[in-house]
């Protein structure tokens, strides 16, 4: 698993830099005094931005239980802009604001896949956070990843998971082994073994109820190298790790000695949380197109549907421009783009063109 971290939420704050190029964060207006539409700041942010090109409607913000202030985000961008010297338009600024911080976080997907060794159109997107479905289908568009997952609760995702998740606790030792054609397998075992009991015993010493489960893995190079890959400890280990190597990096060297560096267990207890059944997220009530309102997309107003998710029934497909509205979280679905709802809730956008 790859973590990478880009200051690019919705509270990031605009400006311009020495040579006159646009940029936007990492430096955030938080939420105080927040985005200039929150009624306390007066520097344009990410929020501002997608309230003033129509893709966050000002009065669907947290369900409808706080209004946007459009006027004031309008009003004070439009004498920042002044203030800058700038000869962009409201819009054309709003929109590059939309279009810098999306290139800033493609950056960072680009980090964790393809130059990773990995293809981003073999995999979804995963949108989350309050702002996170705002921008995920352009990004997805970028890197032609074919489908945005926005699950339950978006804007709580983080929470949840707390809640949900096992209790994790990881262990290393450092070894260092070299091998030719195999693993001291039974040296492992017995390594492995001691990392285990170790495990064991934190966890009652806590009072975690419930077995404890193990992930195994190796820290593995070719000697000579200053780098390593992580695989699963197994019998076939070695292959796995020169198949990796191949796929990262491009080559393999199989006649080449290994150099085993750390060992690691990954050790956890179920979590004892009481998941809501999936029913409790799915609409009841009848499909409803409530209304239409101007949004832009790439320079052009465009009429879109504006849609509460909760009165979105699974399998009927909506089919943008389109923005879904709910508390946590408000999803953008440009043209050609469908969105609907899966059987446990989650929201599905795939580009249909």
């Amino acid at each position: 698993t790859y973590y990478y971290t880009v200051g690019a939420g919705g509270g990031s704050l605009a400006r311009f830099d020495a040579g006159g190029a646009l940029r936007v964060g990492p430096e955030s207006a938080g939420t105080d005094p927040g985005p200039i539409c929150y009624e306390r700041g007066t520097q344009p942010t990410v929020t501002d931005a997608n309230l003033i090109i129509g893709r966050l409607p000002a009065d669907r913000f947290l369900g409808g239980e706080f209004t946007l202030d459009l006027d004031r985000a309008r009003r004070l961008t439009t004498a920042w802009l002044k203030q800058n010297k700038s000869v962009l338009s409201l819009e054309a600024f709003c929109e590059g604001v939309v279009r810098v911080v999306n290139a800033t976080m493609e950056k960072a997907i680009r980090l964790v896949s393809i130059e990773k060794g990995h293809d981003p159109r073999d995999f979804s997107l995963v949108a989350f956070g309050g702002a996170g479905a705002l921008h995920a289908c352009e990004l997805a568009n970028g890197l032609e990843i074919p489908r945005v997952i926005v699950p339950v609760m978006p804007g709580a995702l983080s929470a949840v998971g707390i809640l949900m998740s096992d209790v994790v606790k990881d262990f290393s030792r450092t070894l260092l082994l070299t091998a030719q054609n195999k693993l001291p397998i039974q040296q492992l075992k017995r390594e492995f073994s001691a990392l285990s009991e170790r495990a064991k015993e934190e966890f009652q010493s806590e009072g975690w109820p419930g077995a404890v489960h193990n992930e195994l893995s190796i820290d593995l190079r070719y000697k000579g190298q200053g780098f390593e890959l992580n695989v699963p400890f197994h019998a076939r280990a070695l292959q796995r790790f020169h198949s990796e190597h191949q796929r990262r990096y491009g080559y393999a060297r199989p006649d080449r000695a290994v150099e085993l560096v750390t060992i690691r267990l990954r050790a956890w207890v179920r979590s004892s949380f009481n998941r809501p059944p999936a029913s409790r997220y799915i609409g009841t009530t009848r499909l409803e197109l409530r209304e239409k309102r101007q949004v832009m997309f790439h320079s052009k107003k465009v009429m879109a549907s504006v849609i509460s998710r909760a009165t979105m029934l699974p399998g009927k497909s909506i089919a943008g421009p389109a923005i879904l509205t709910e508390y946590s979280a408000t999803t953008v679905v440009p043209p050609g783009w469908n969105a609907k709802l899966d059987r446990v809730g989650a929201l599905l956008l795939e580009r249909v063109s």
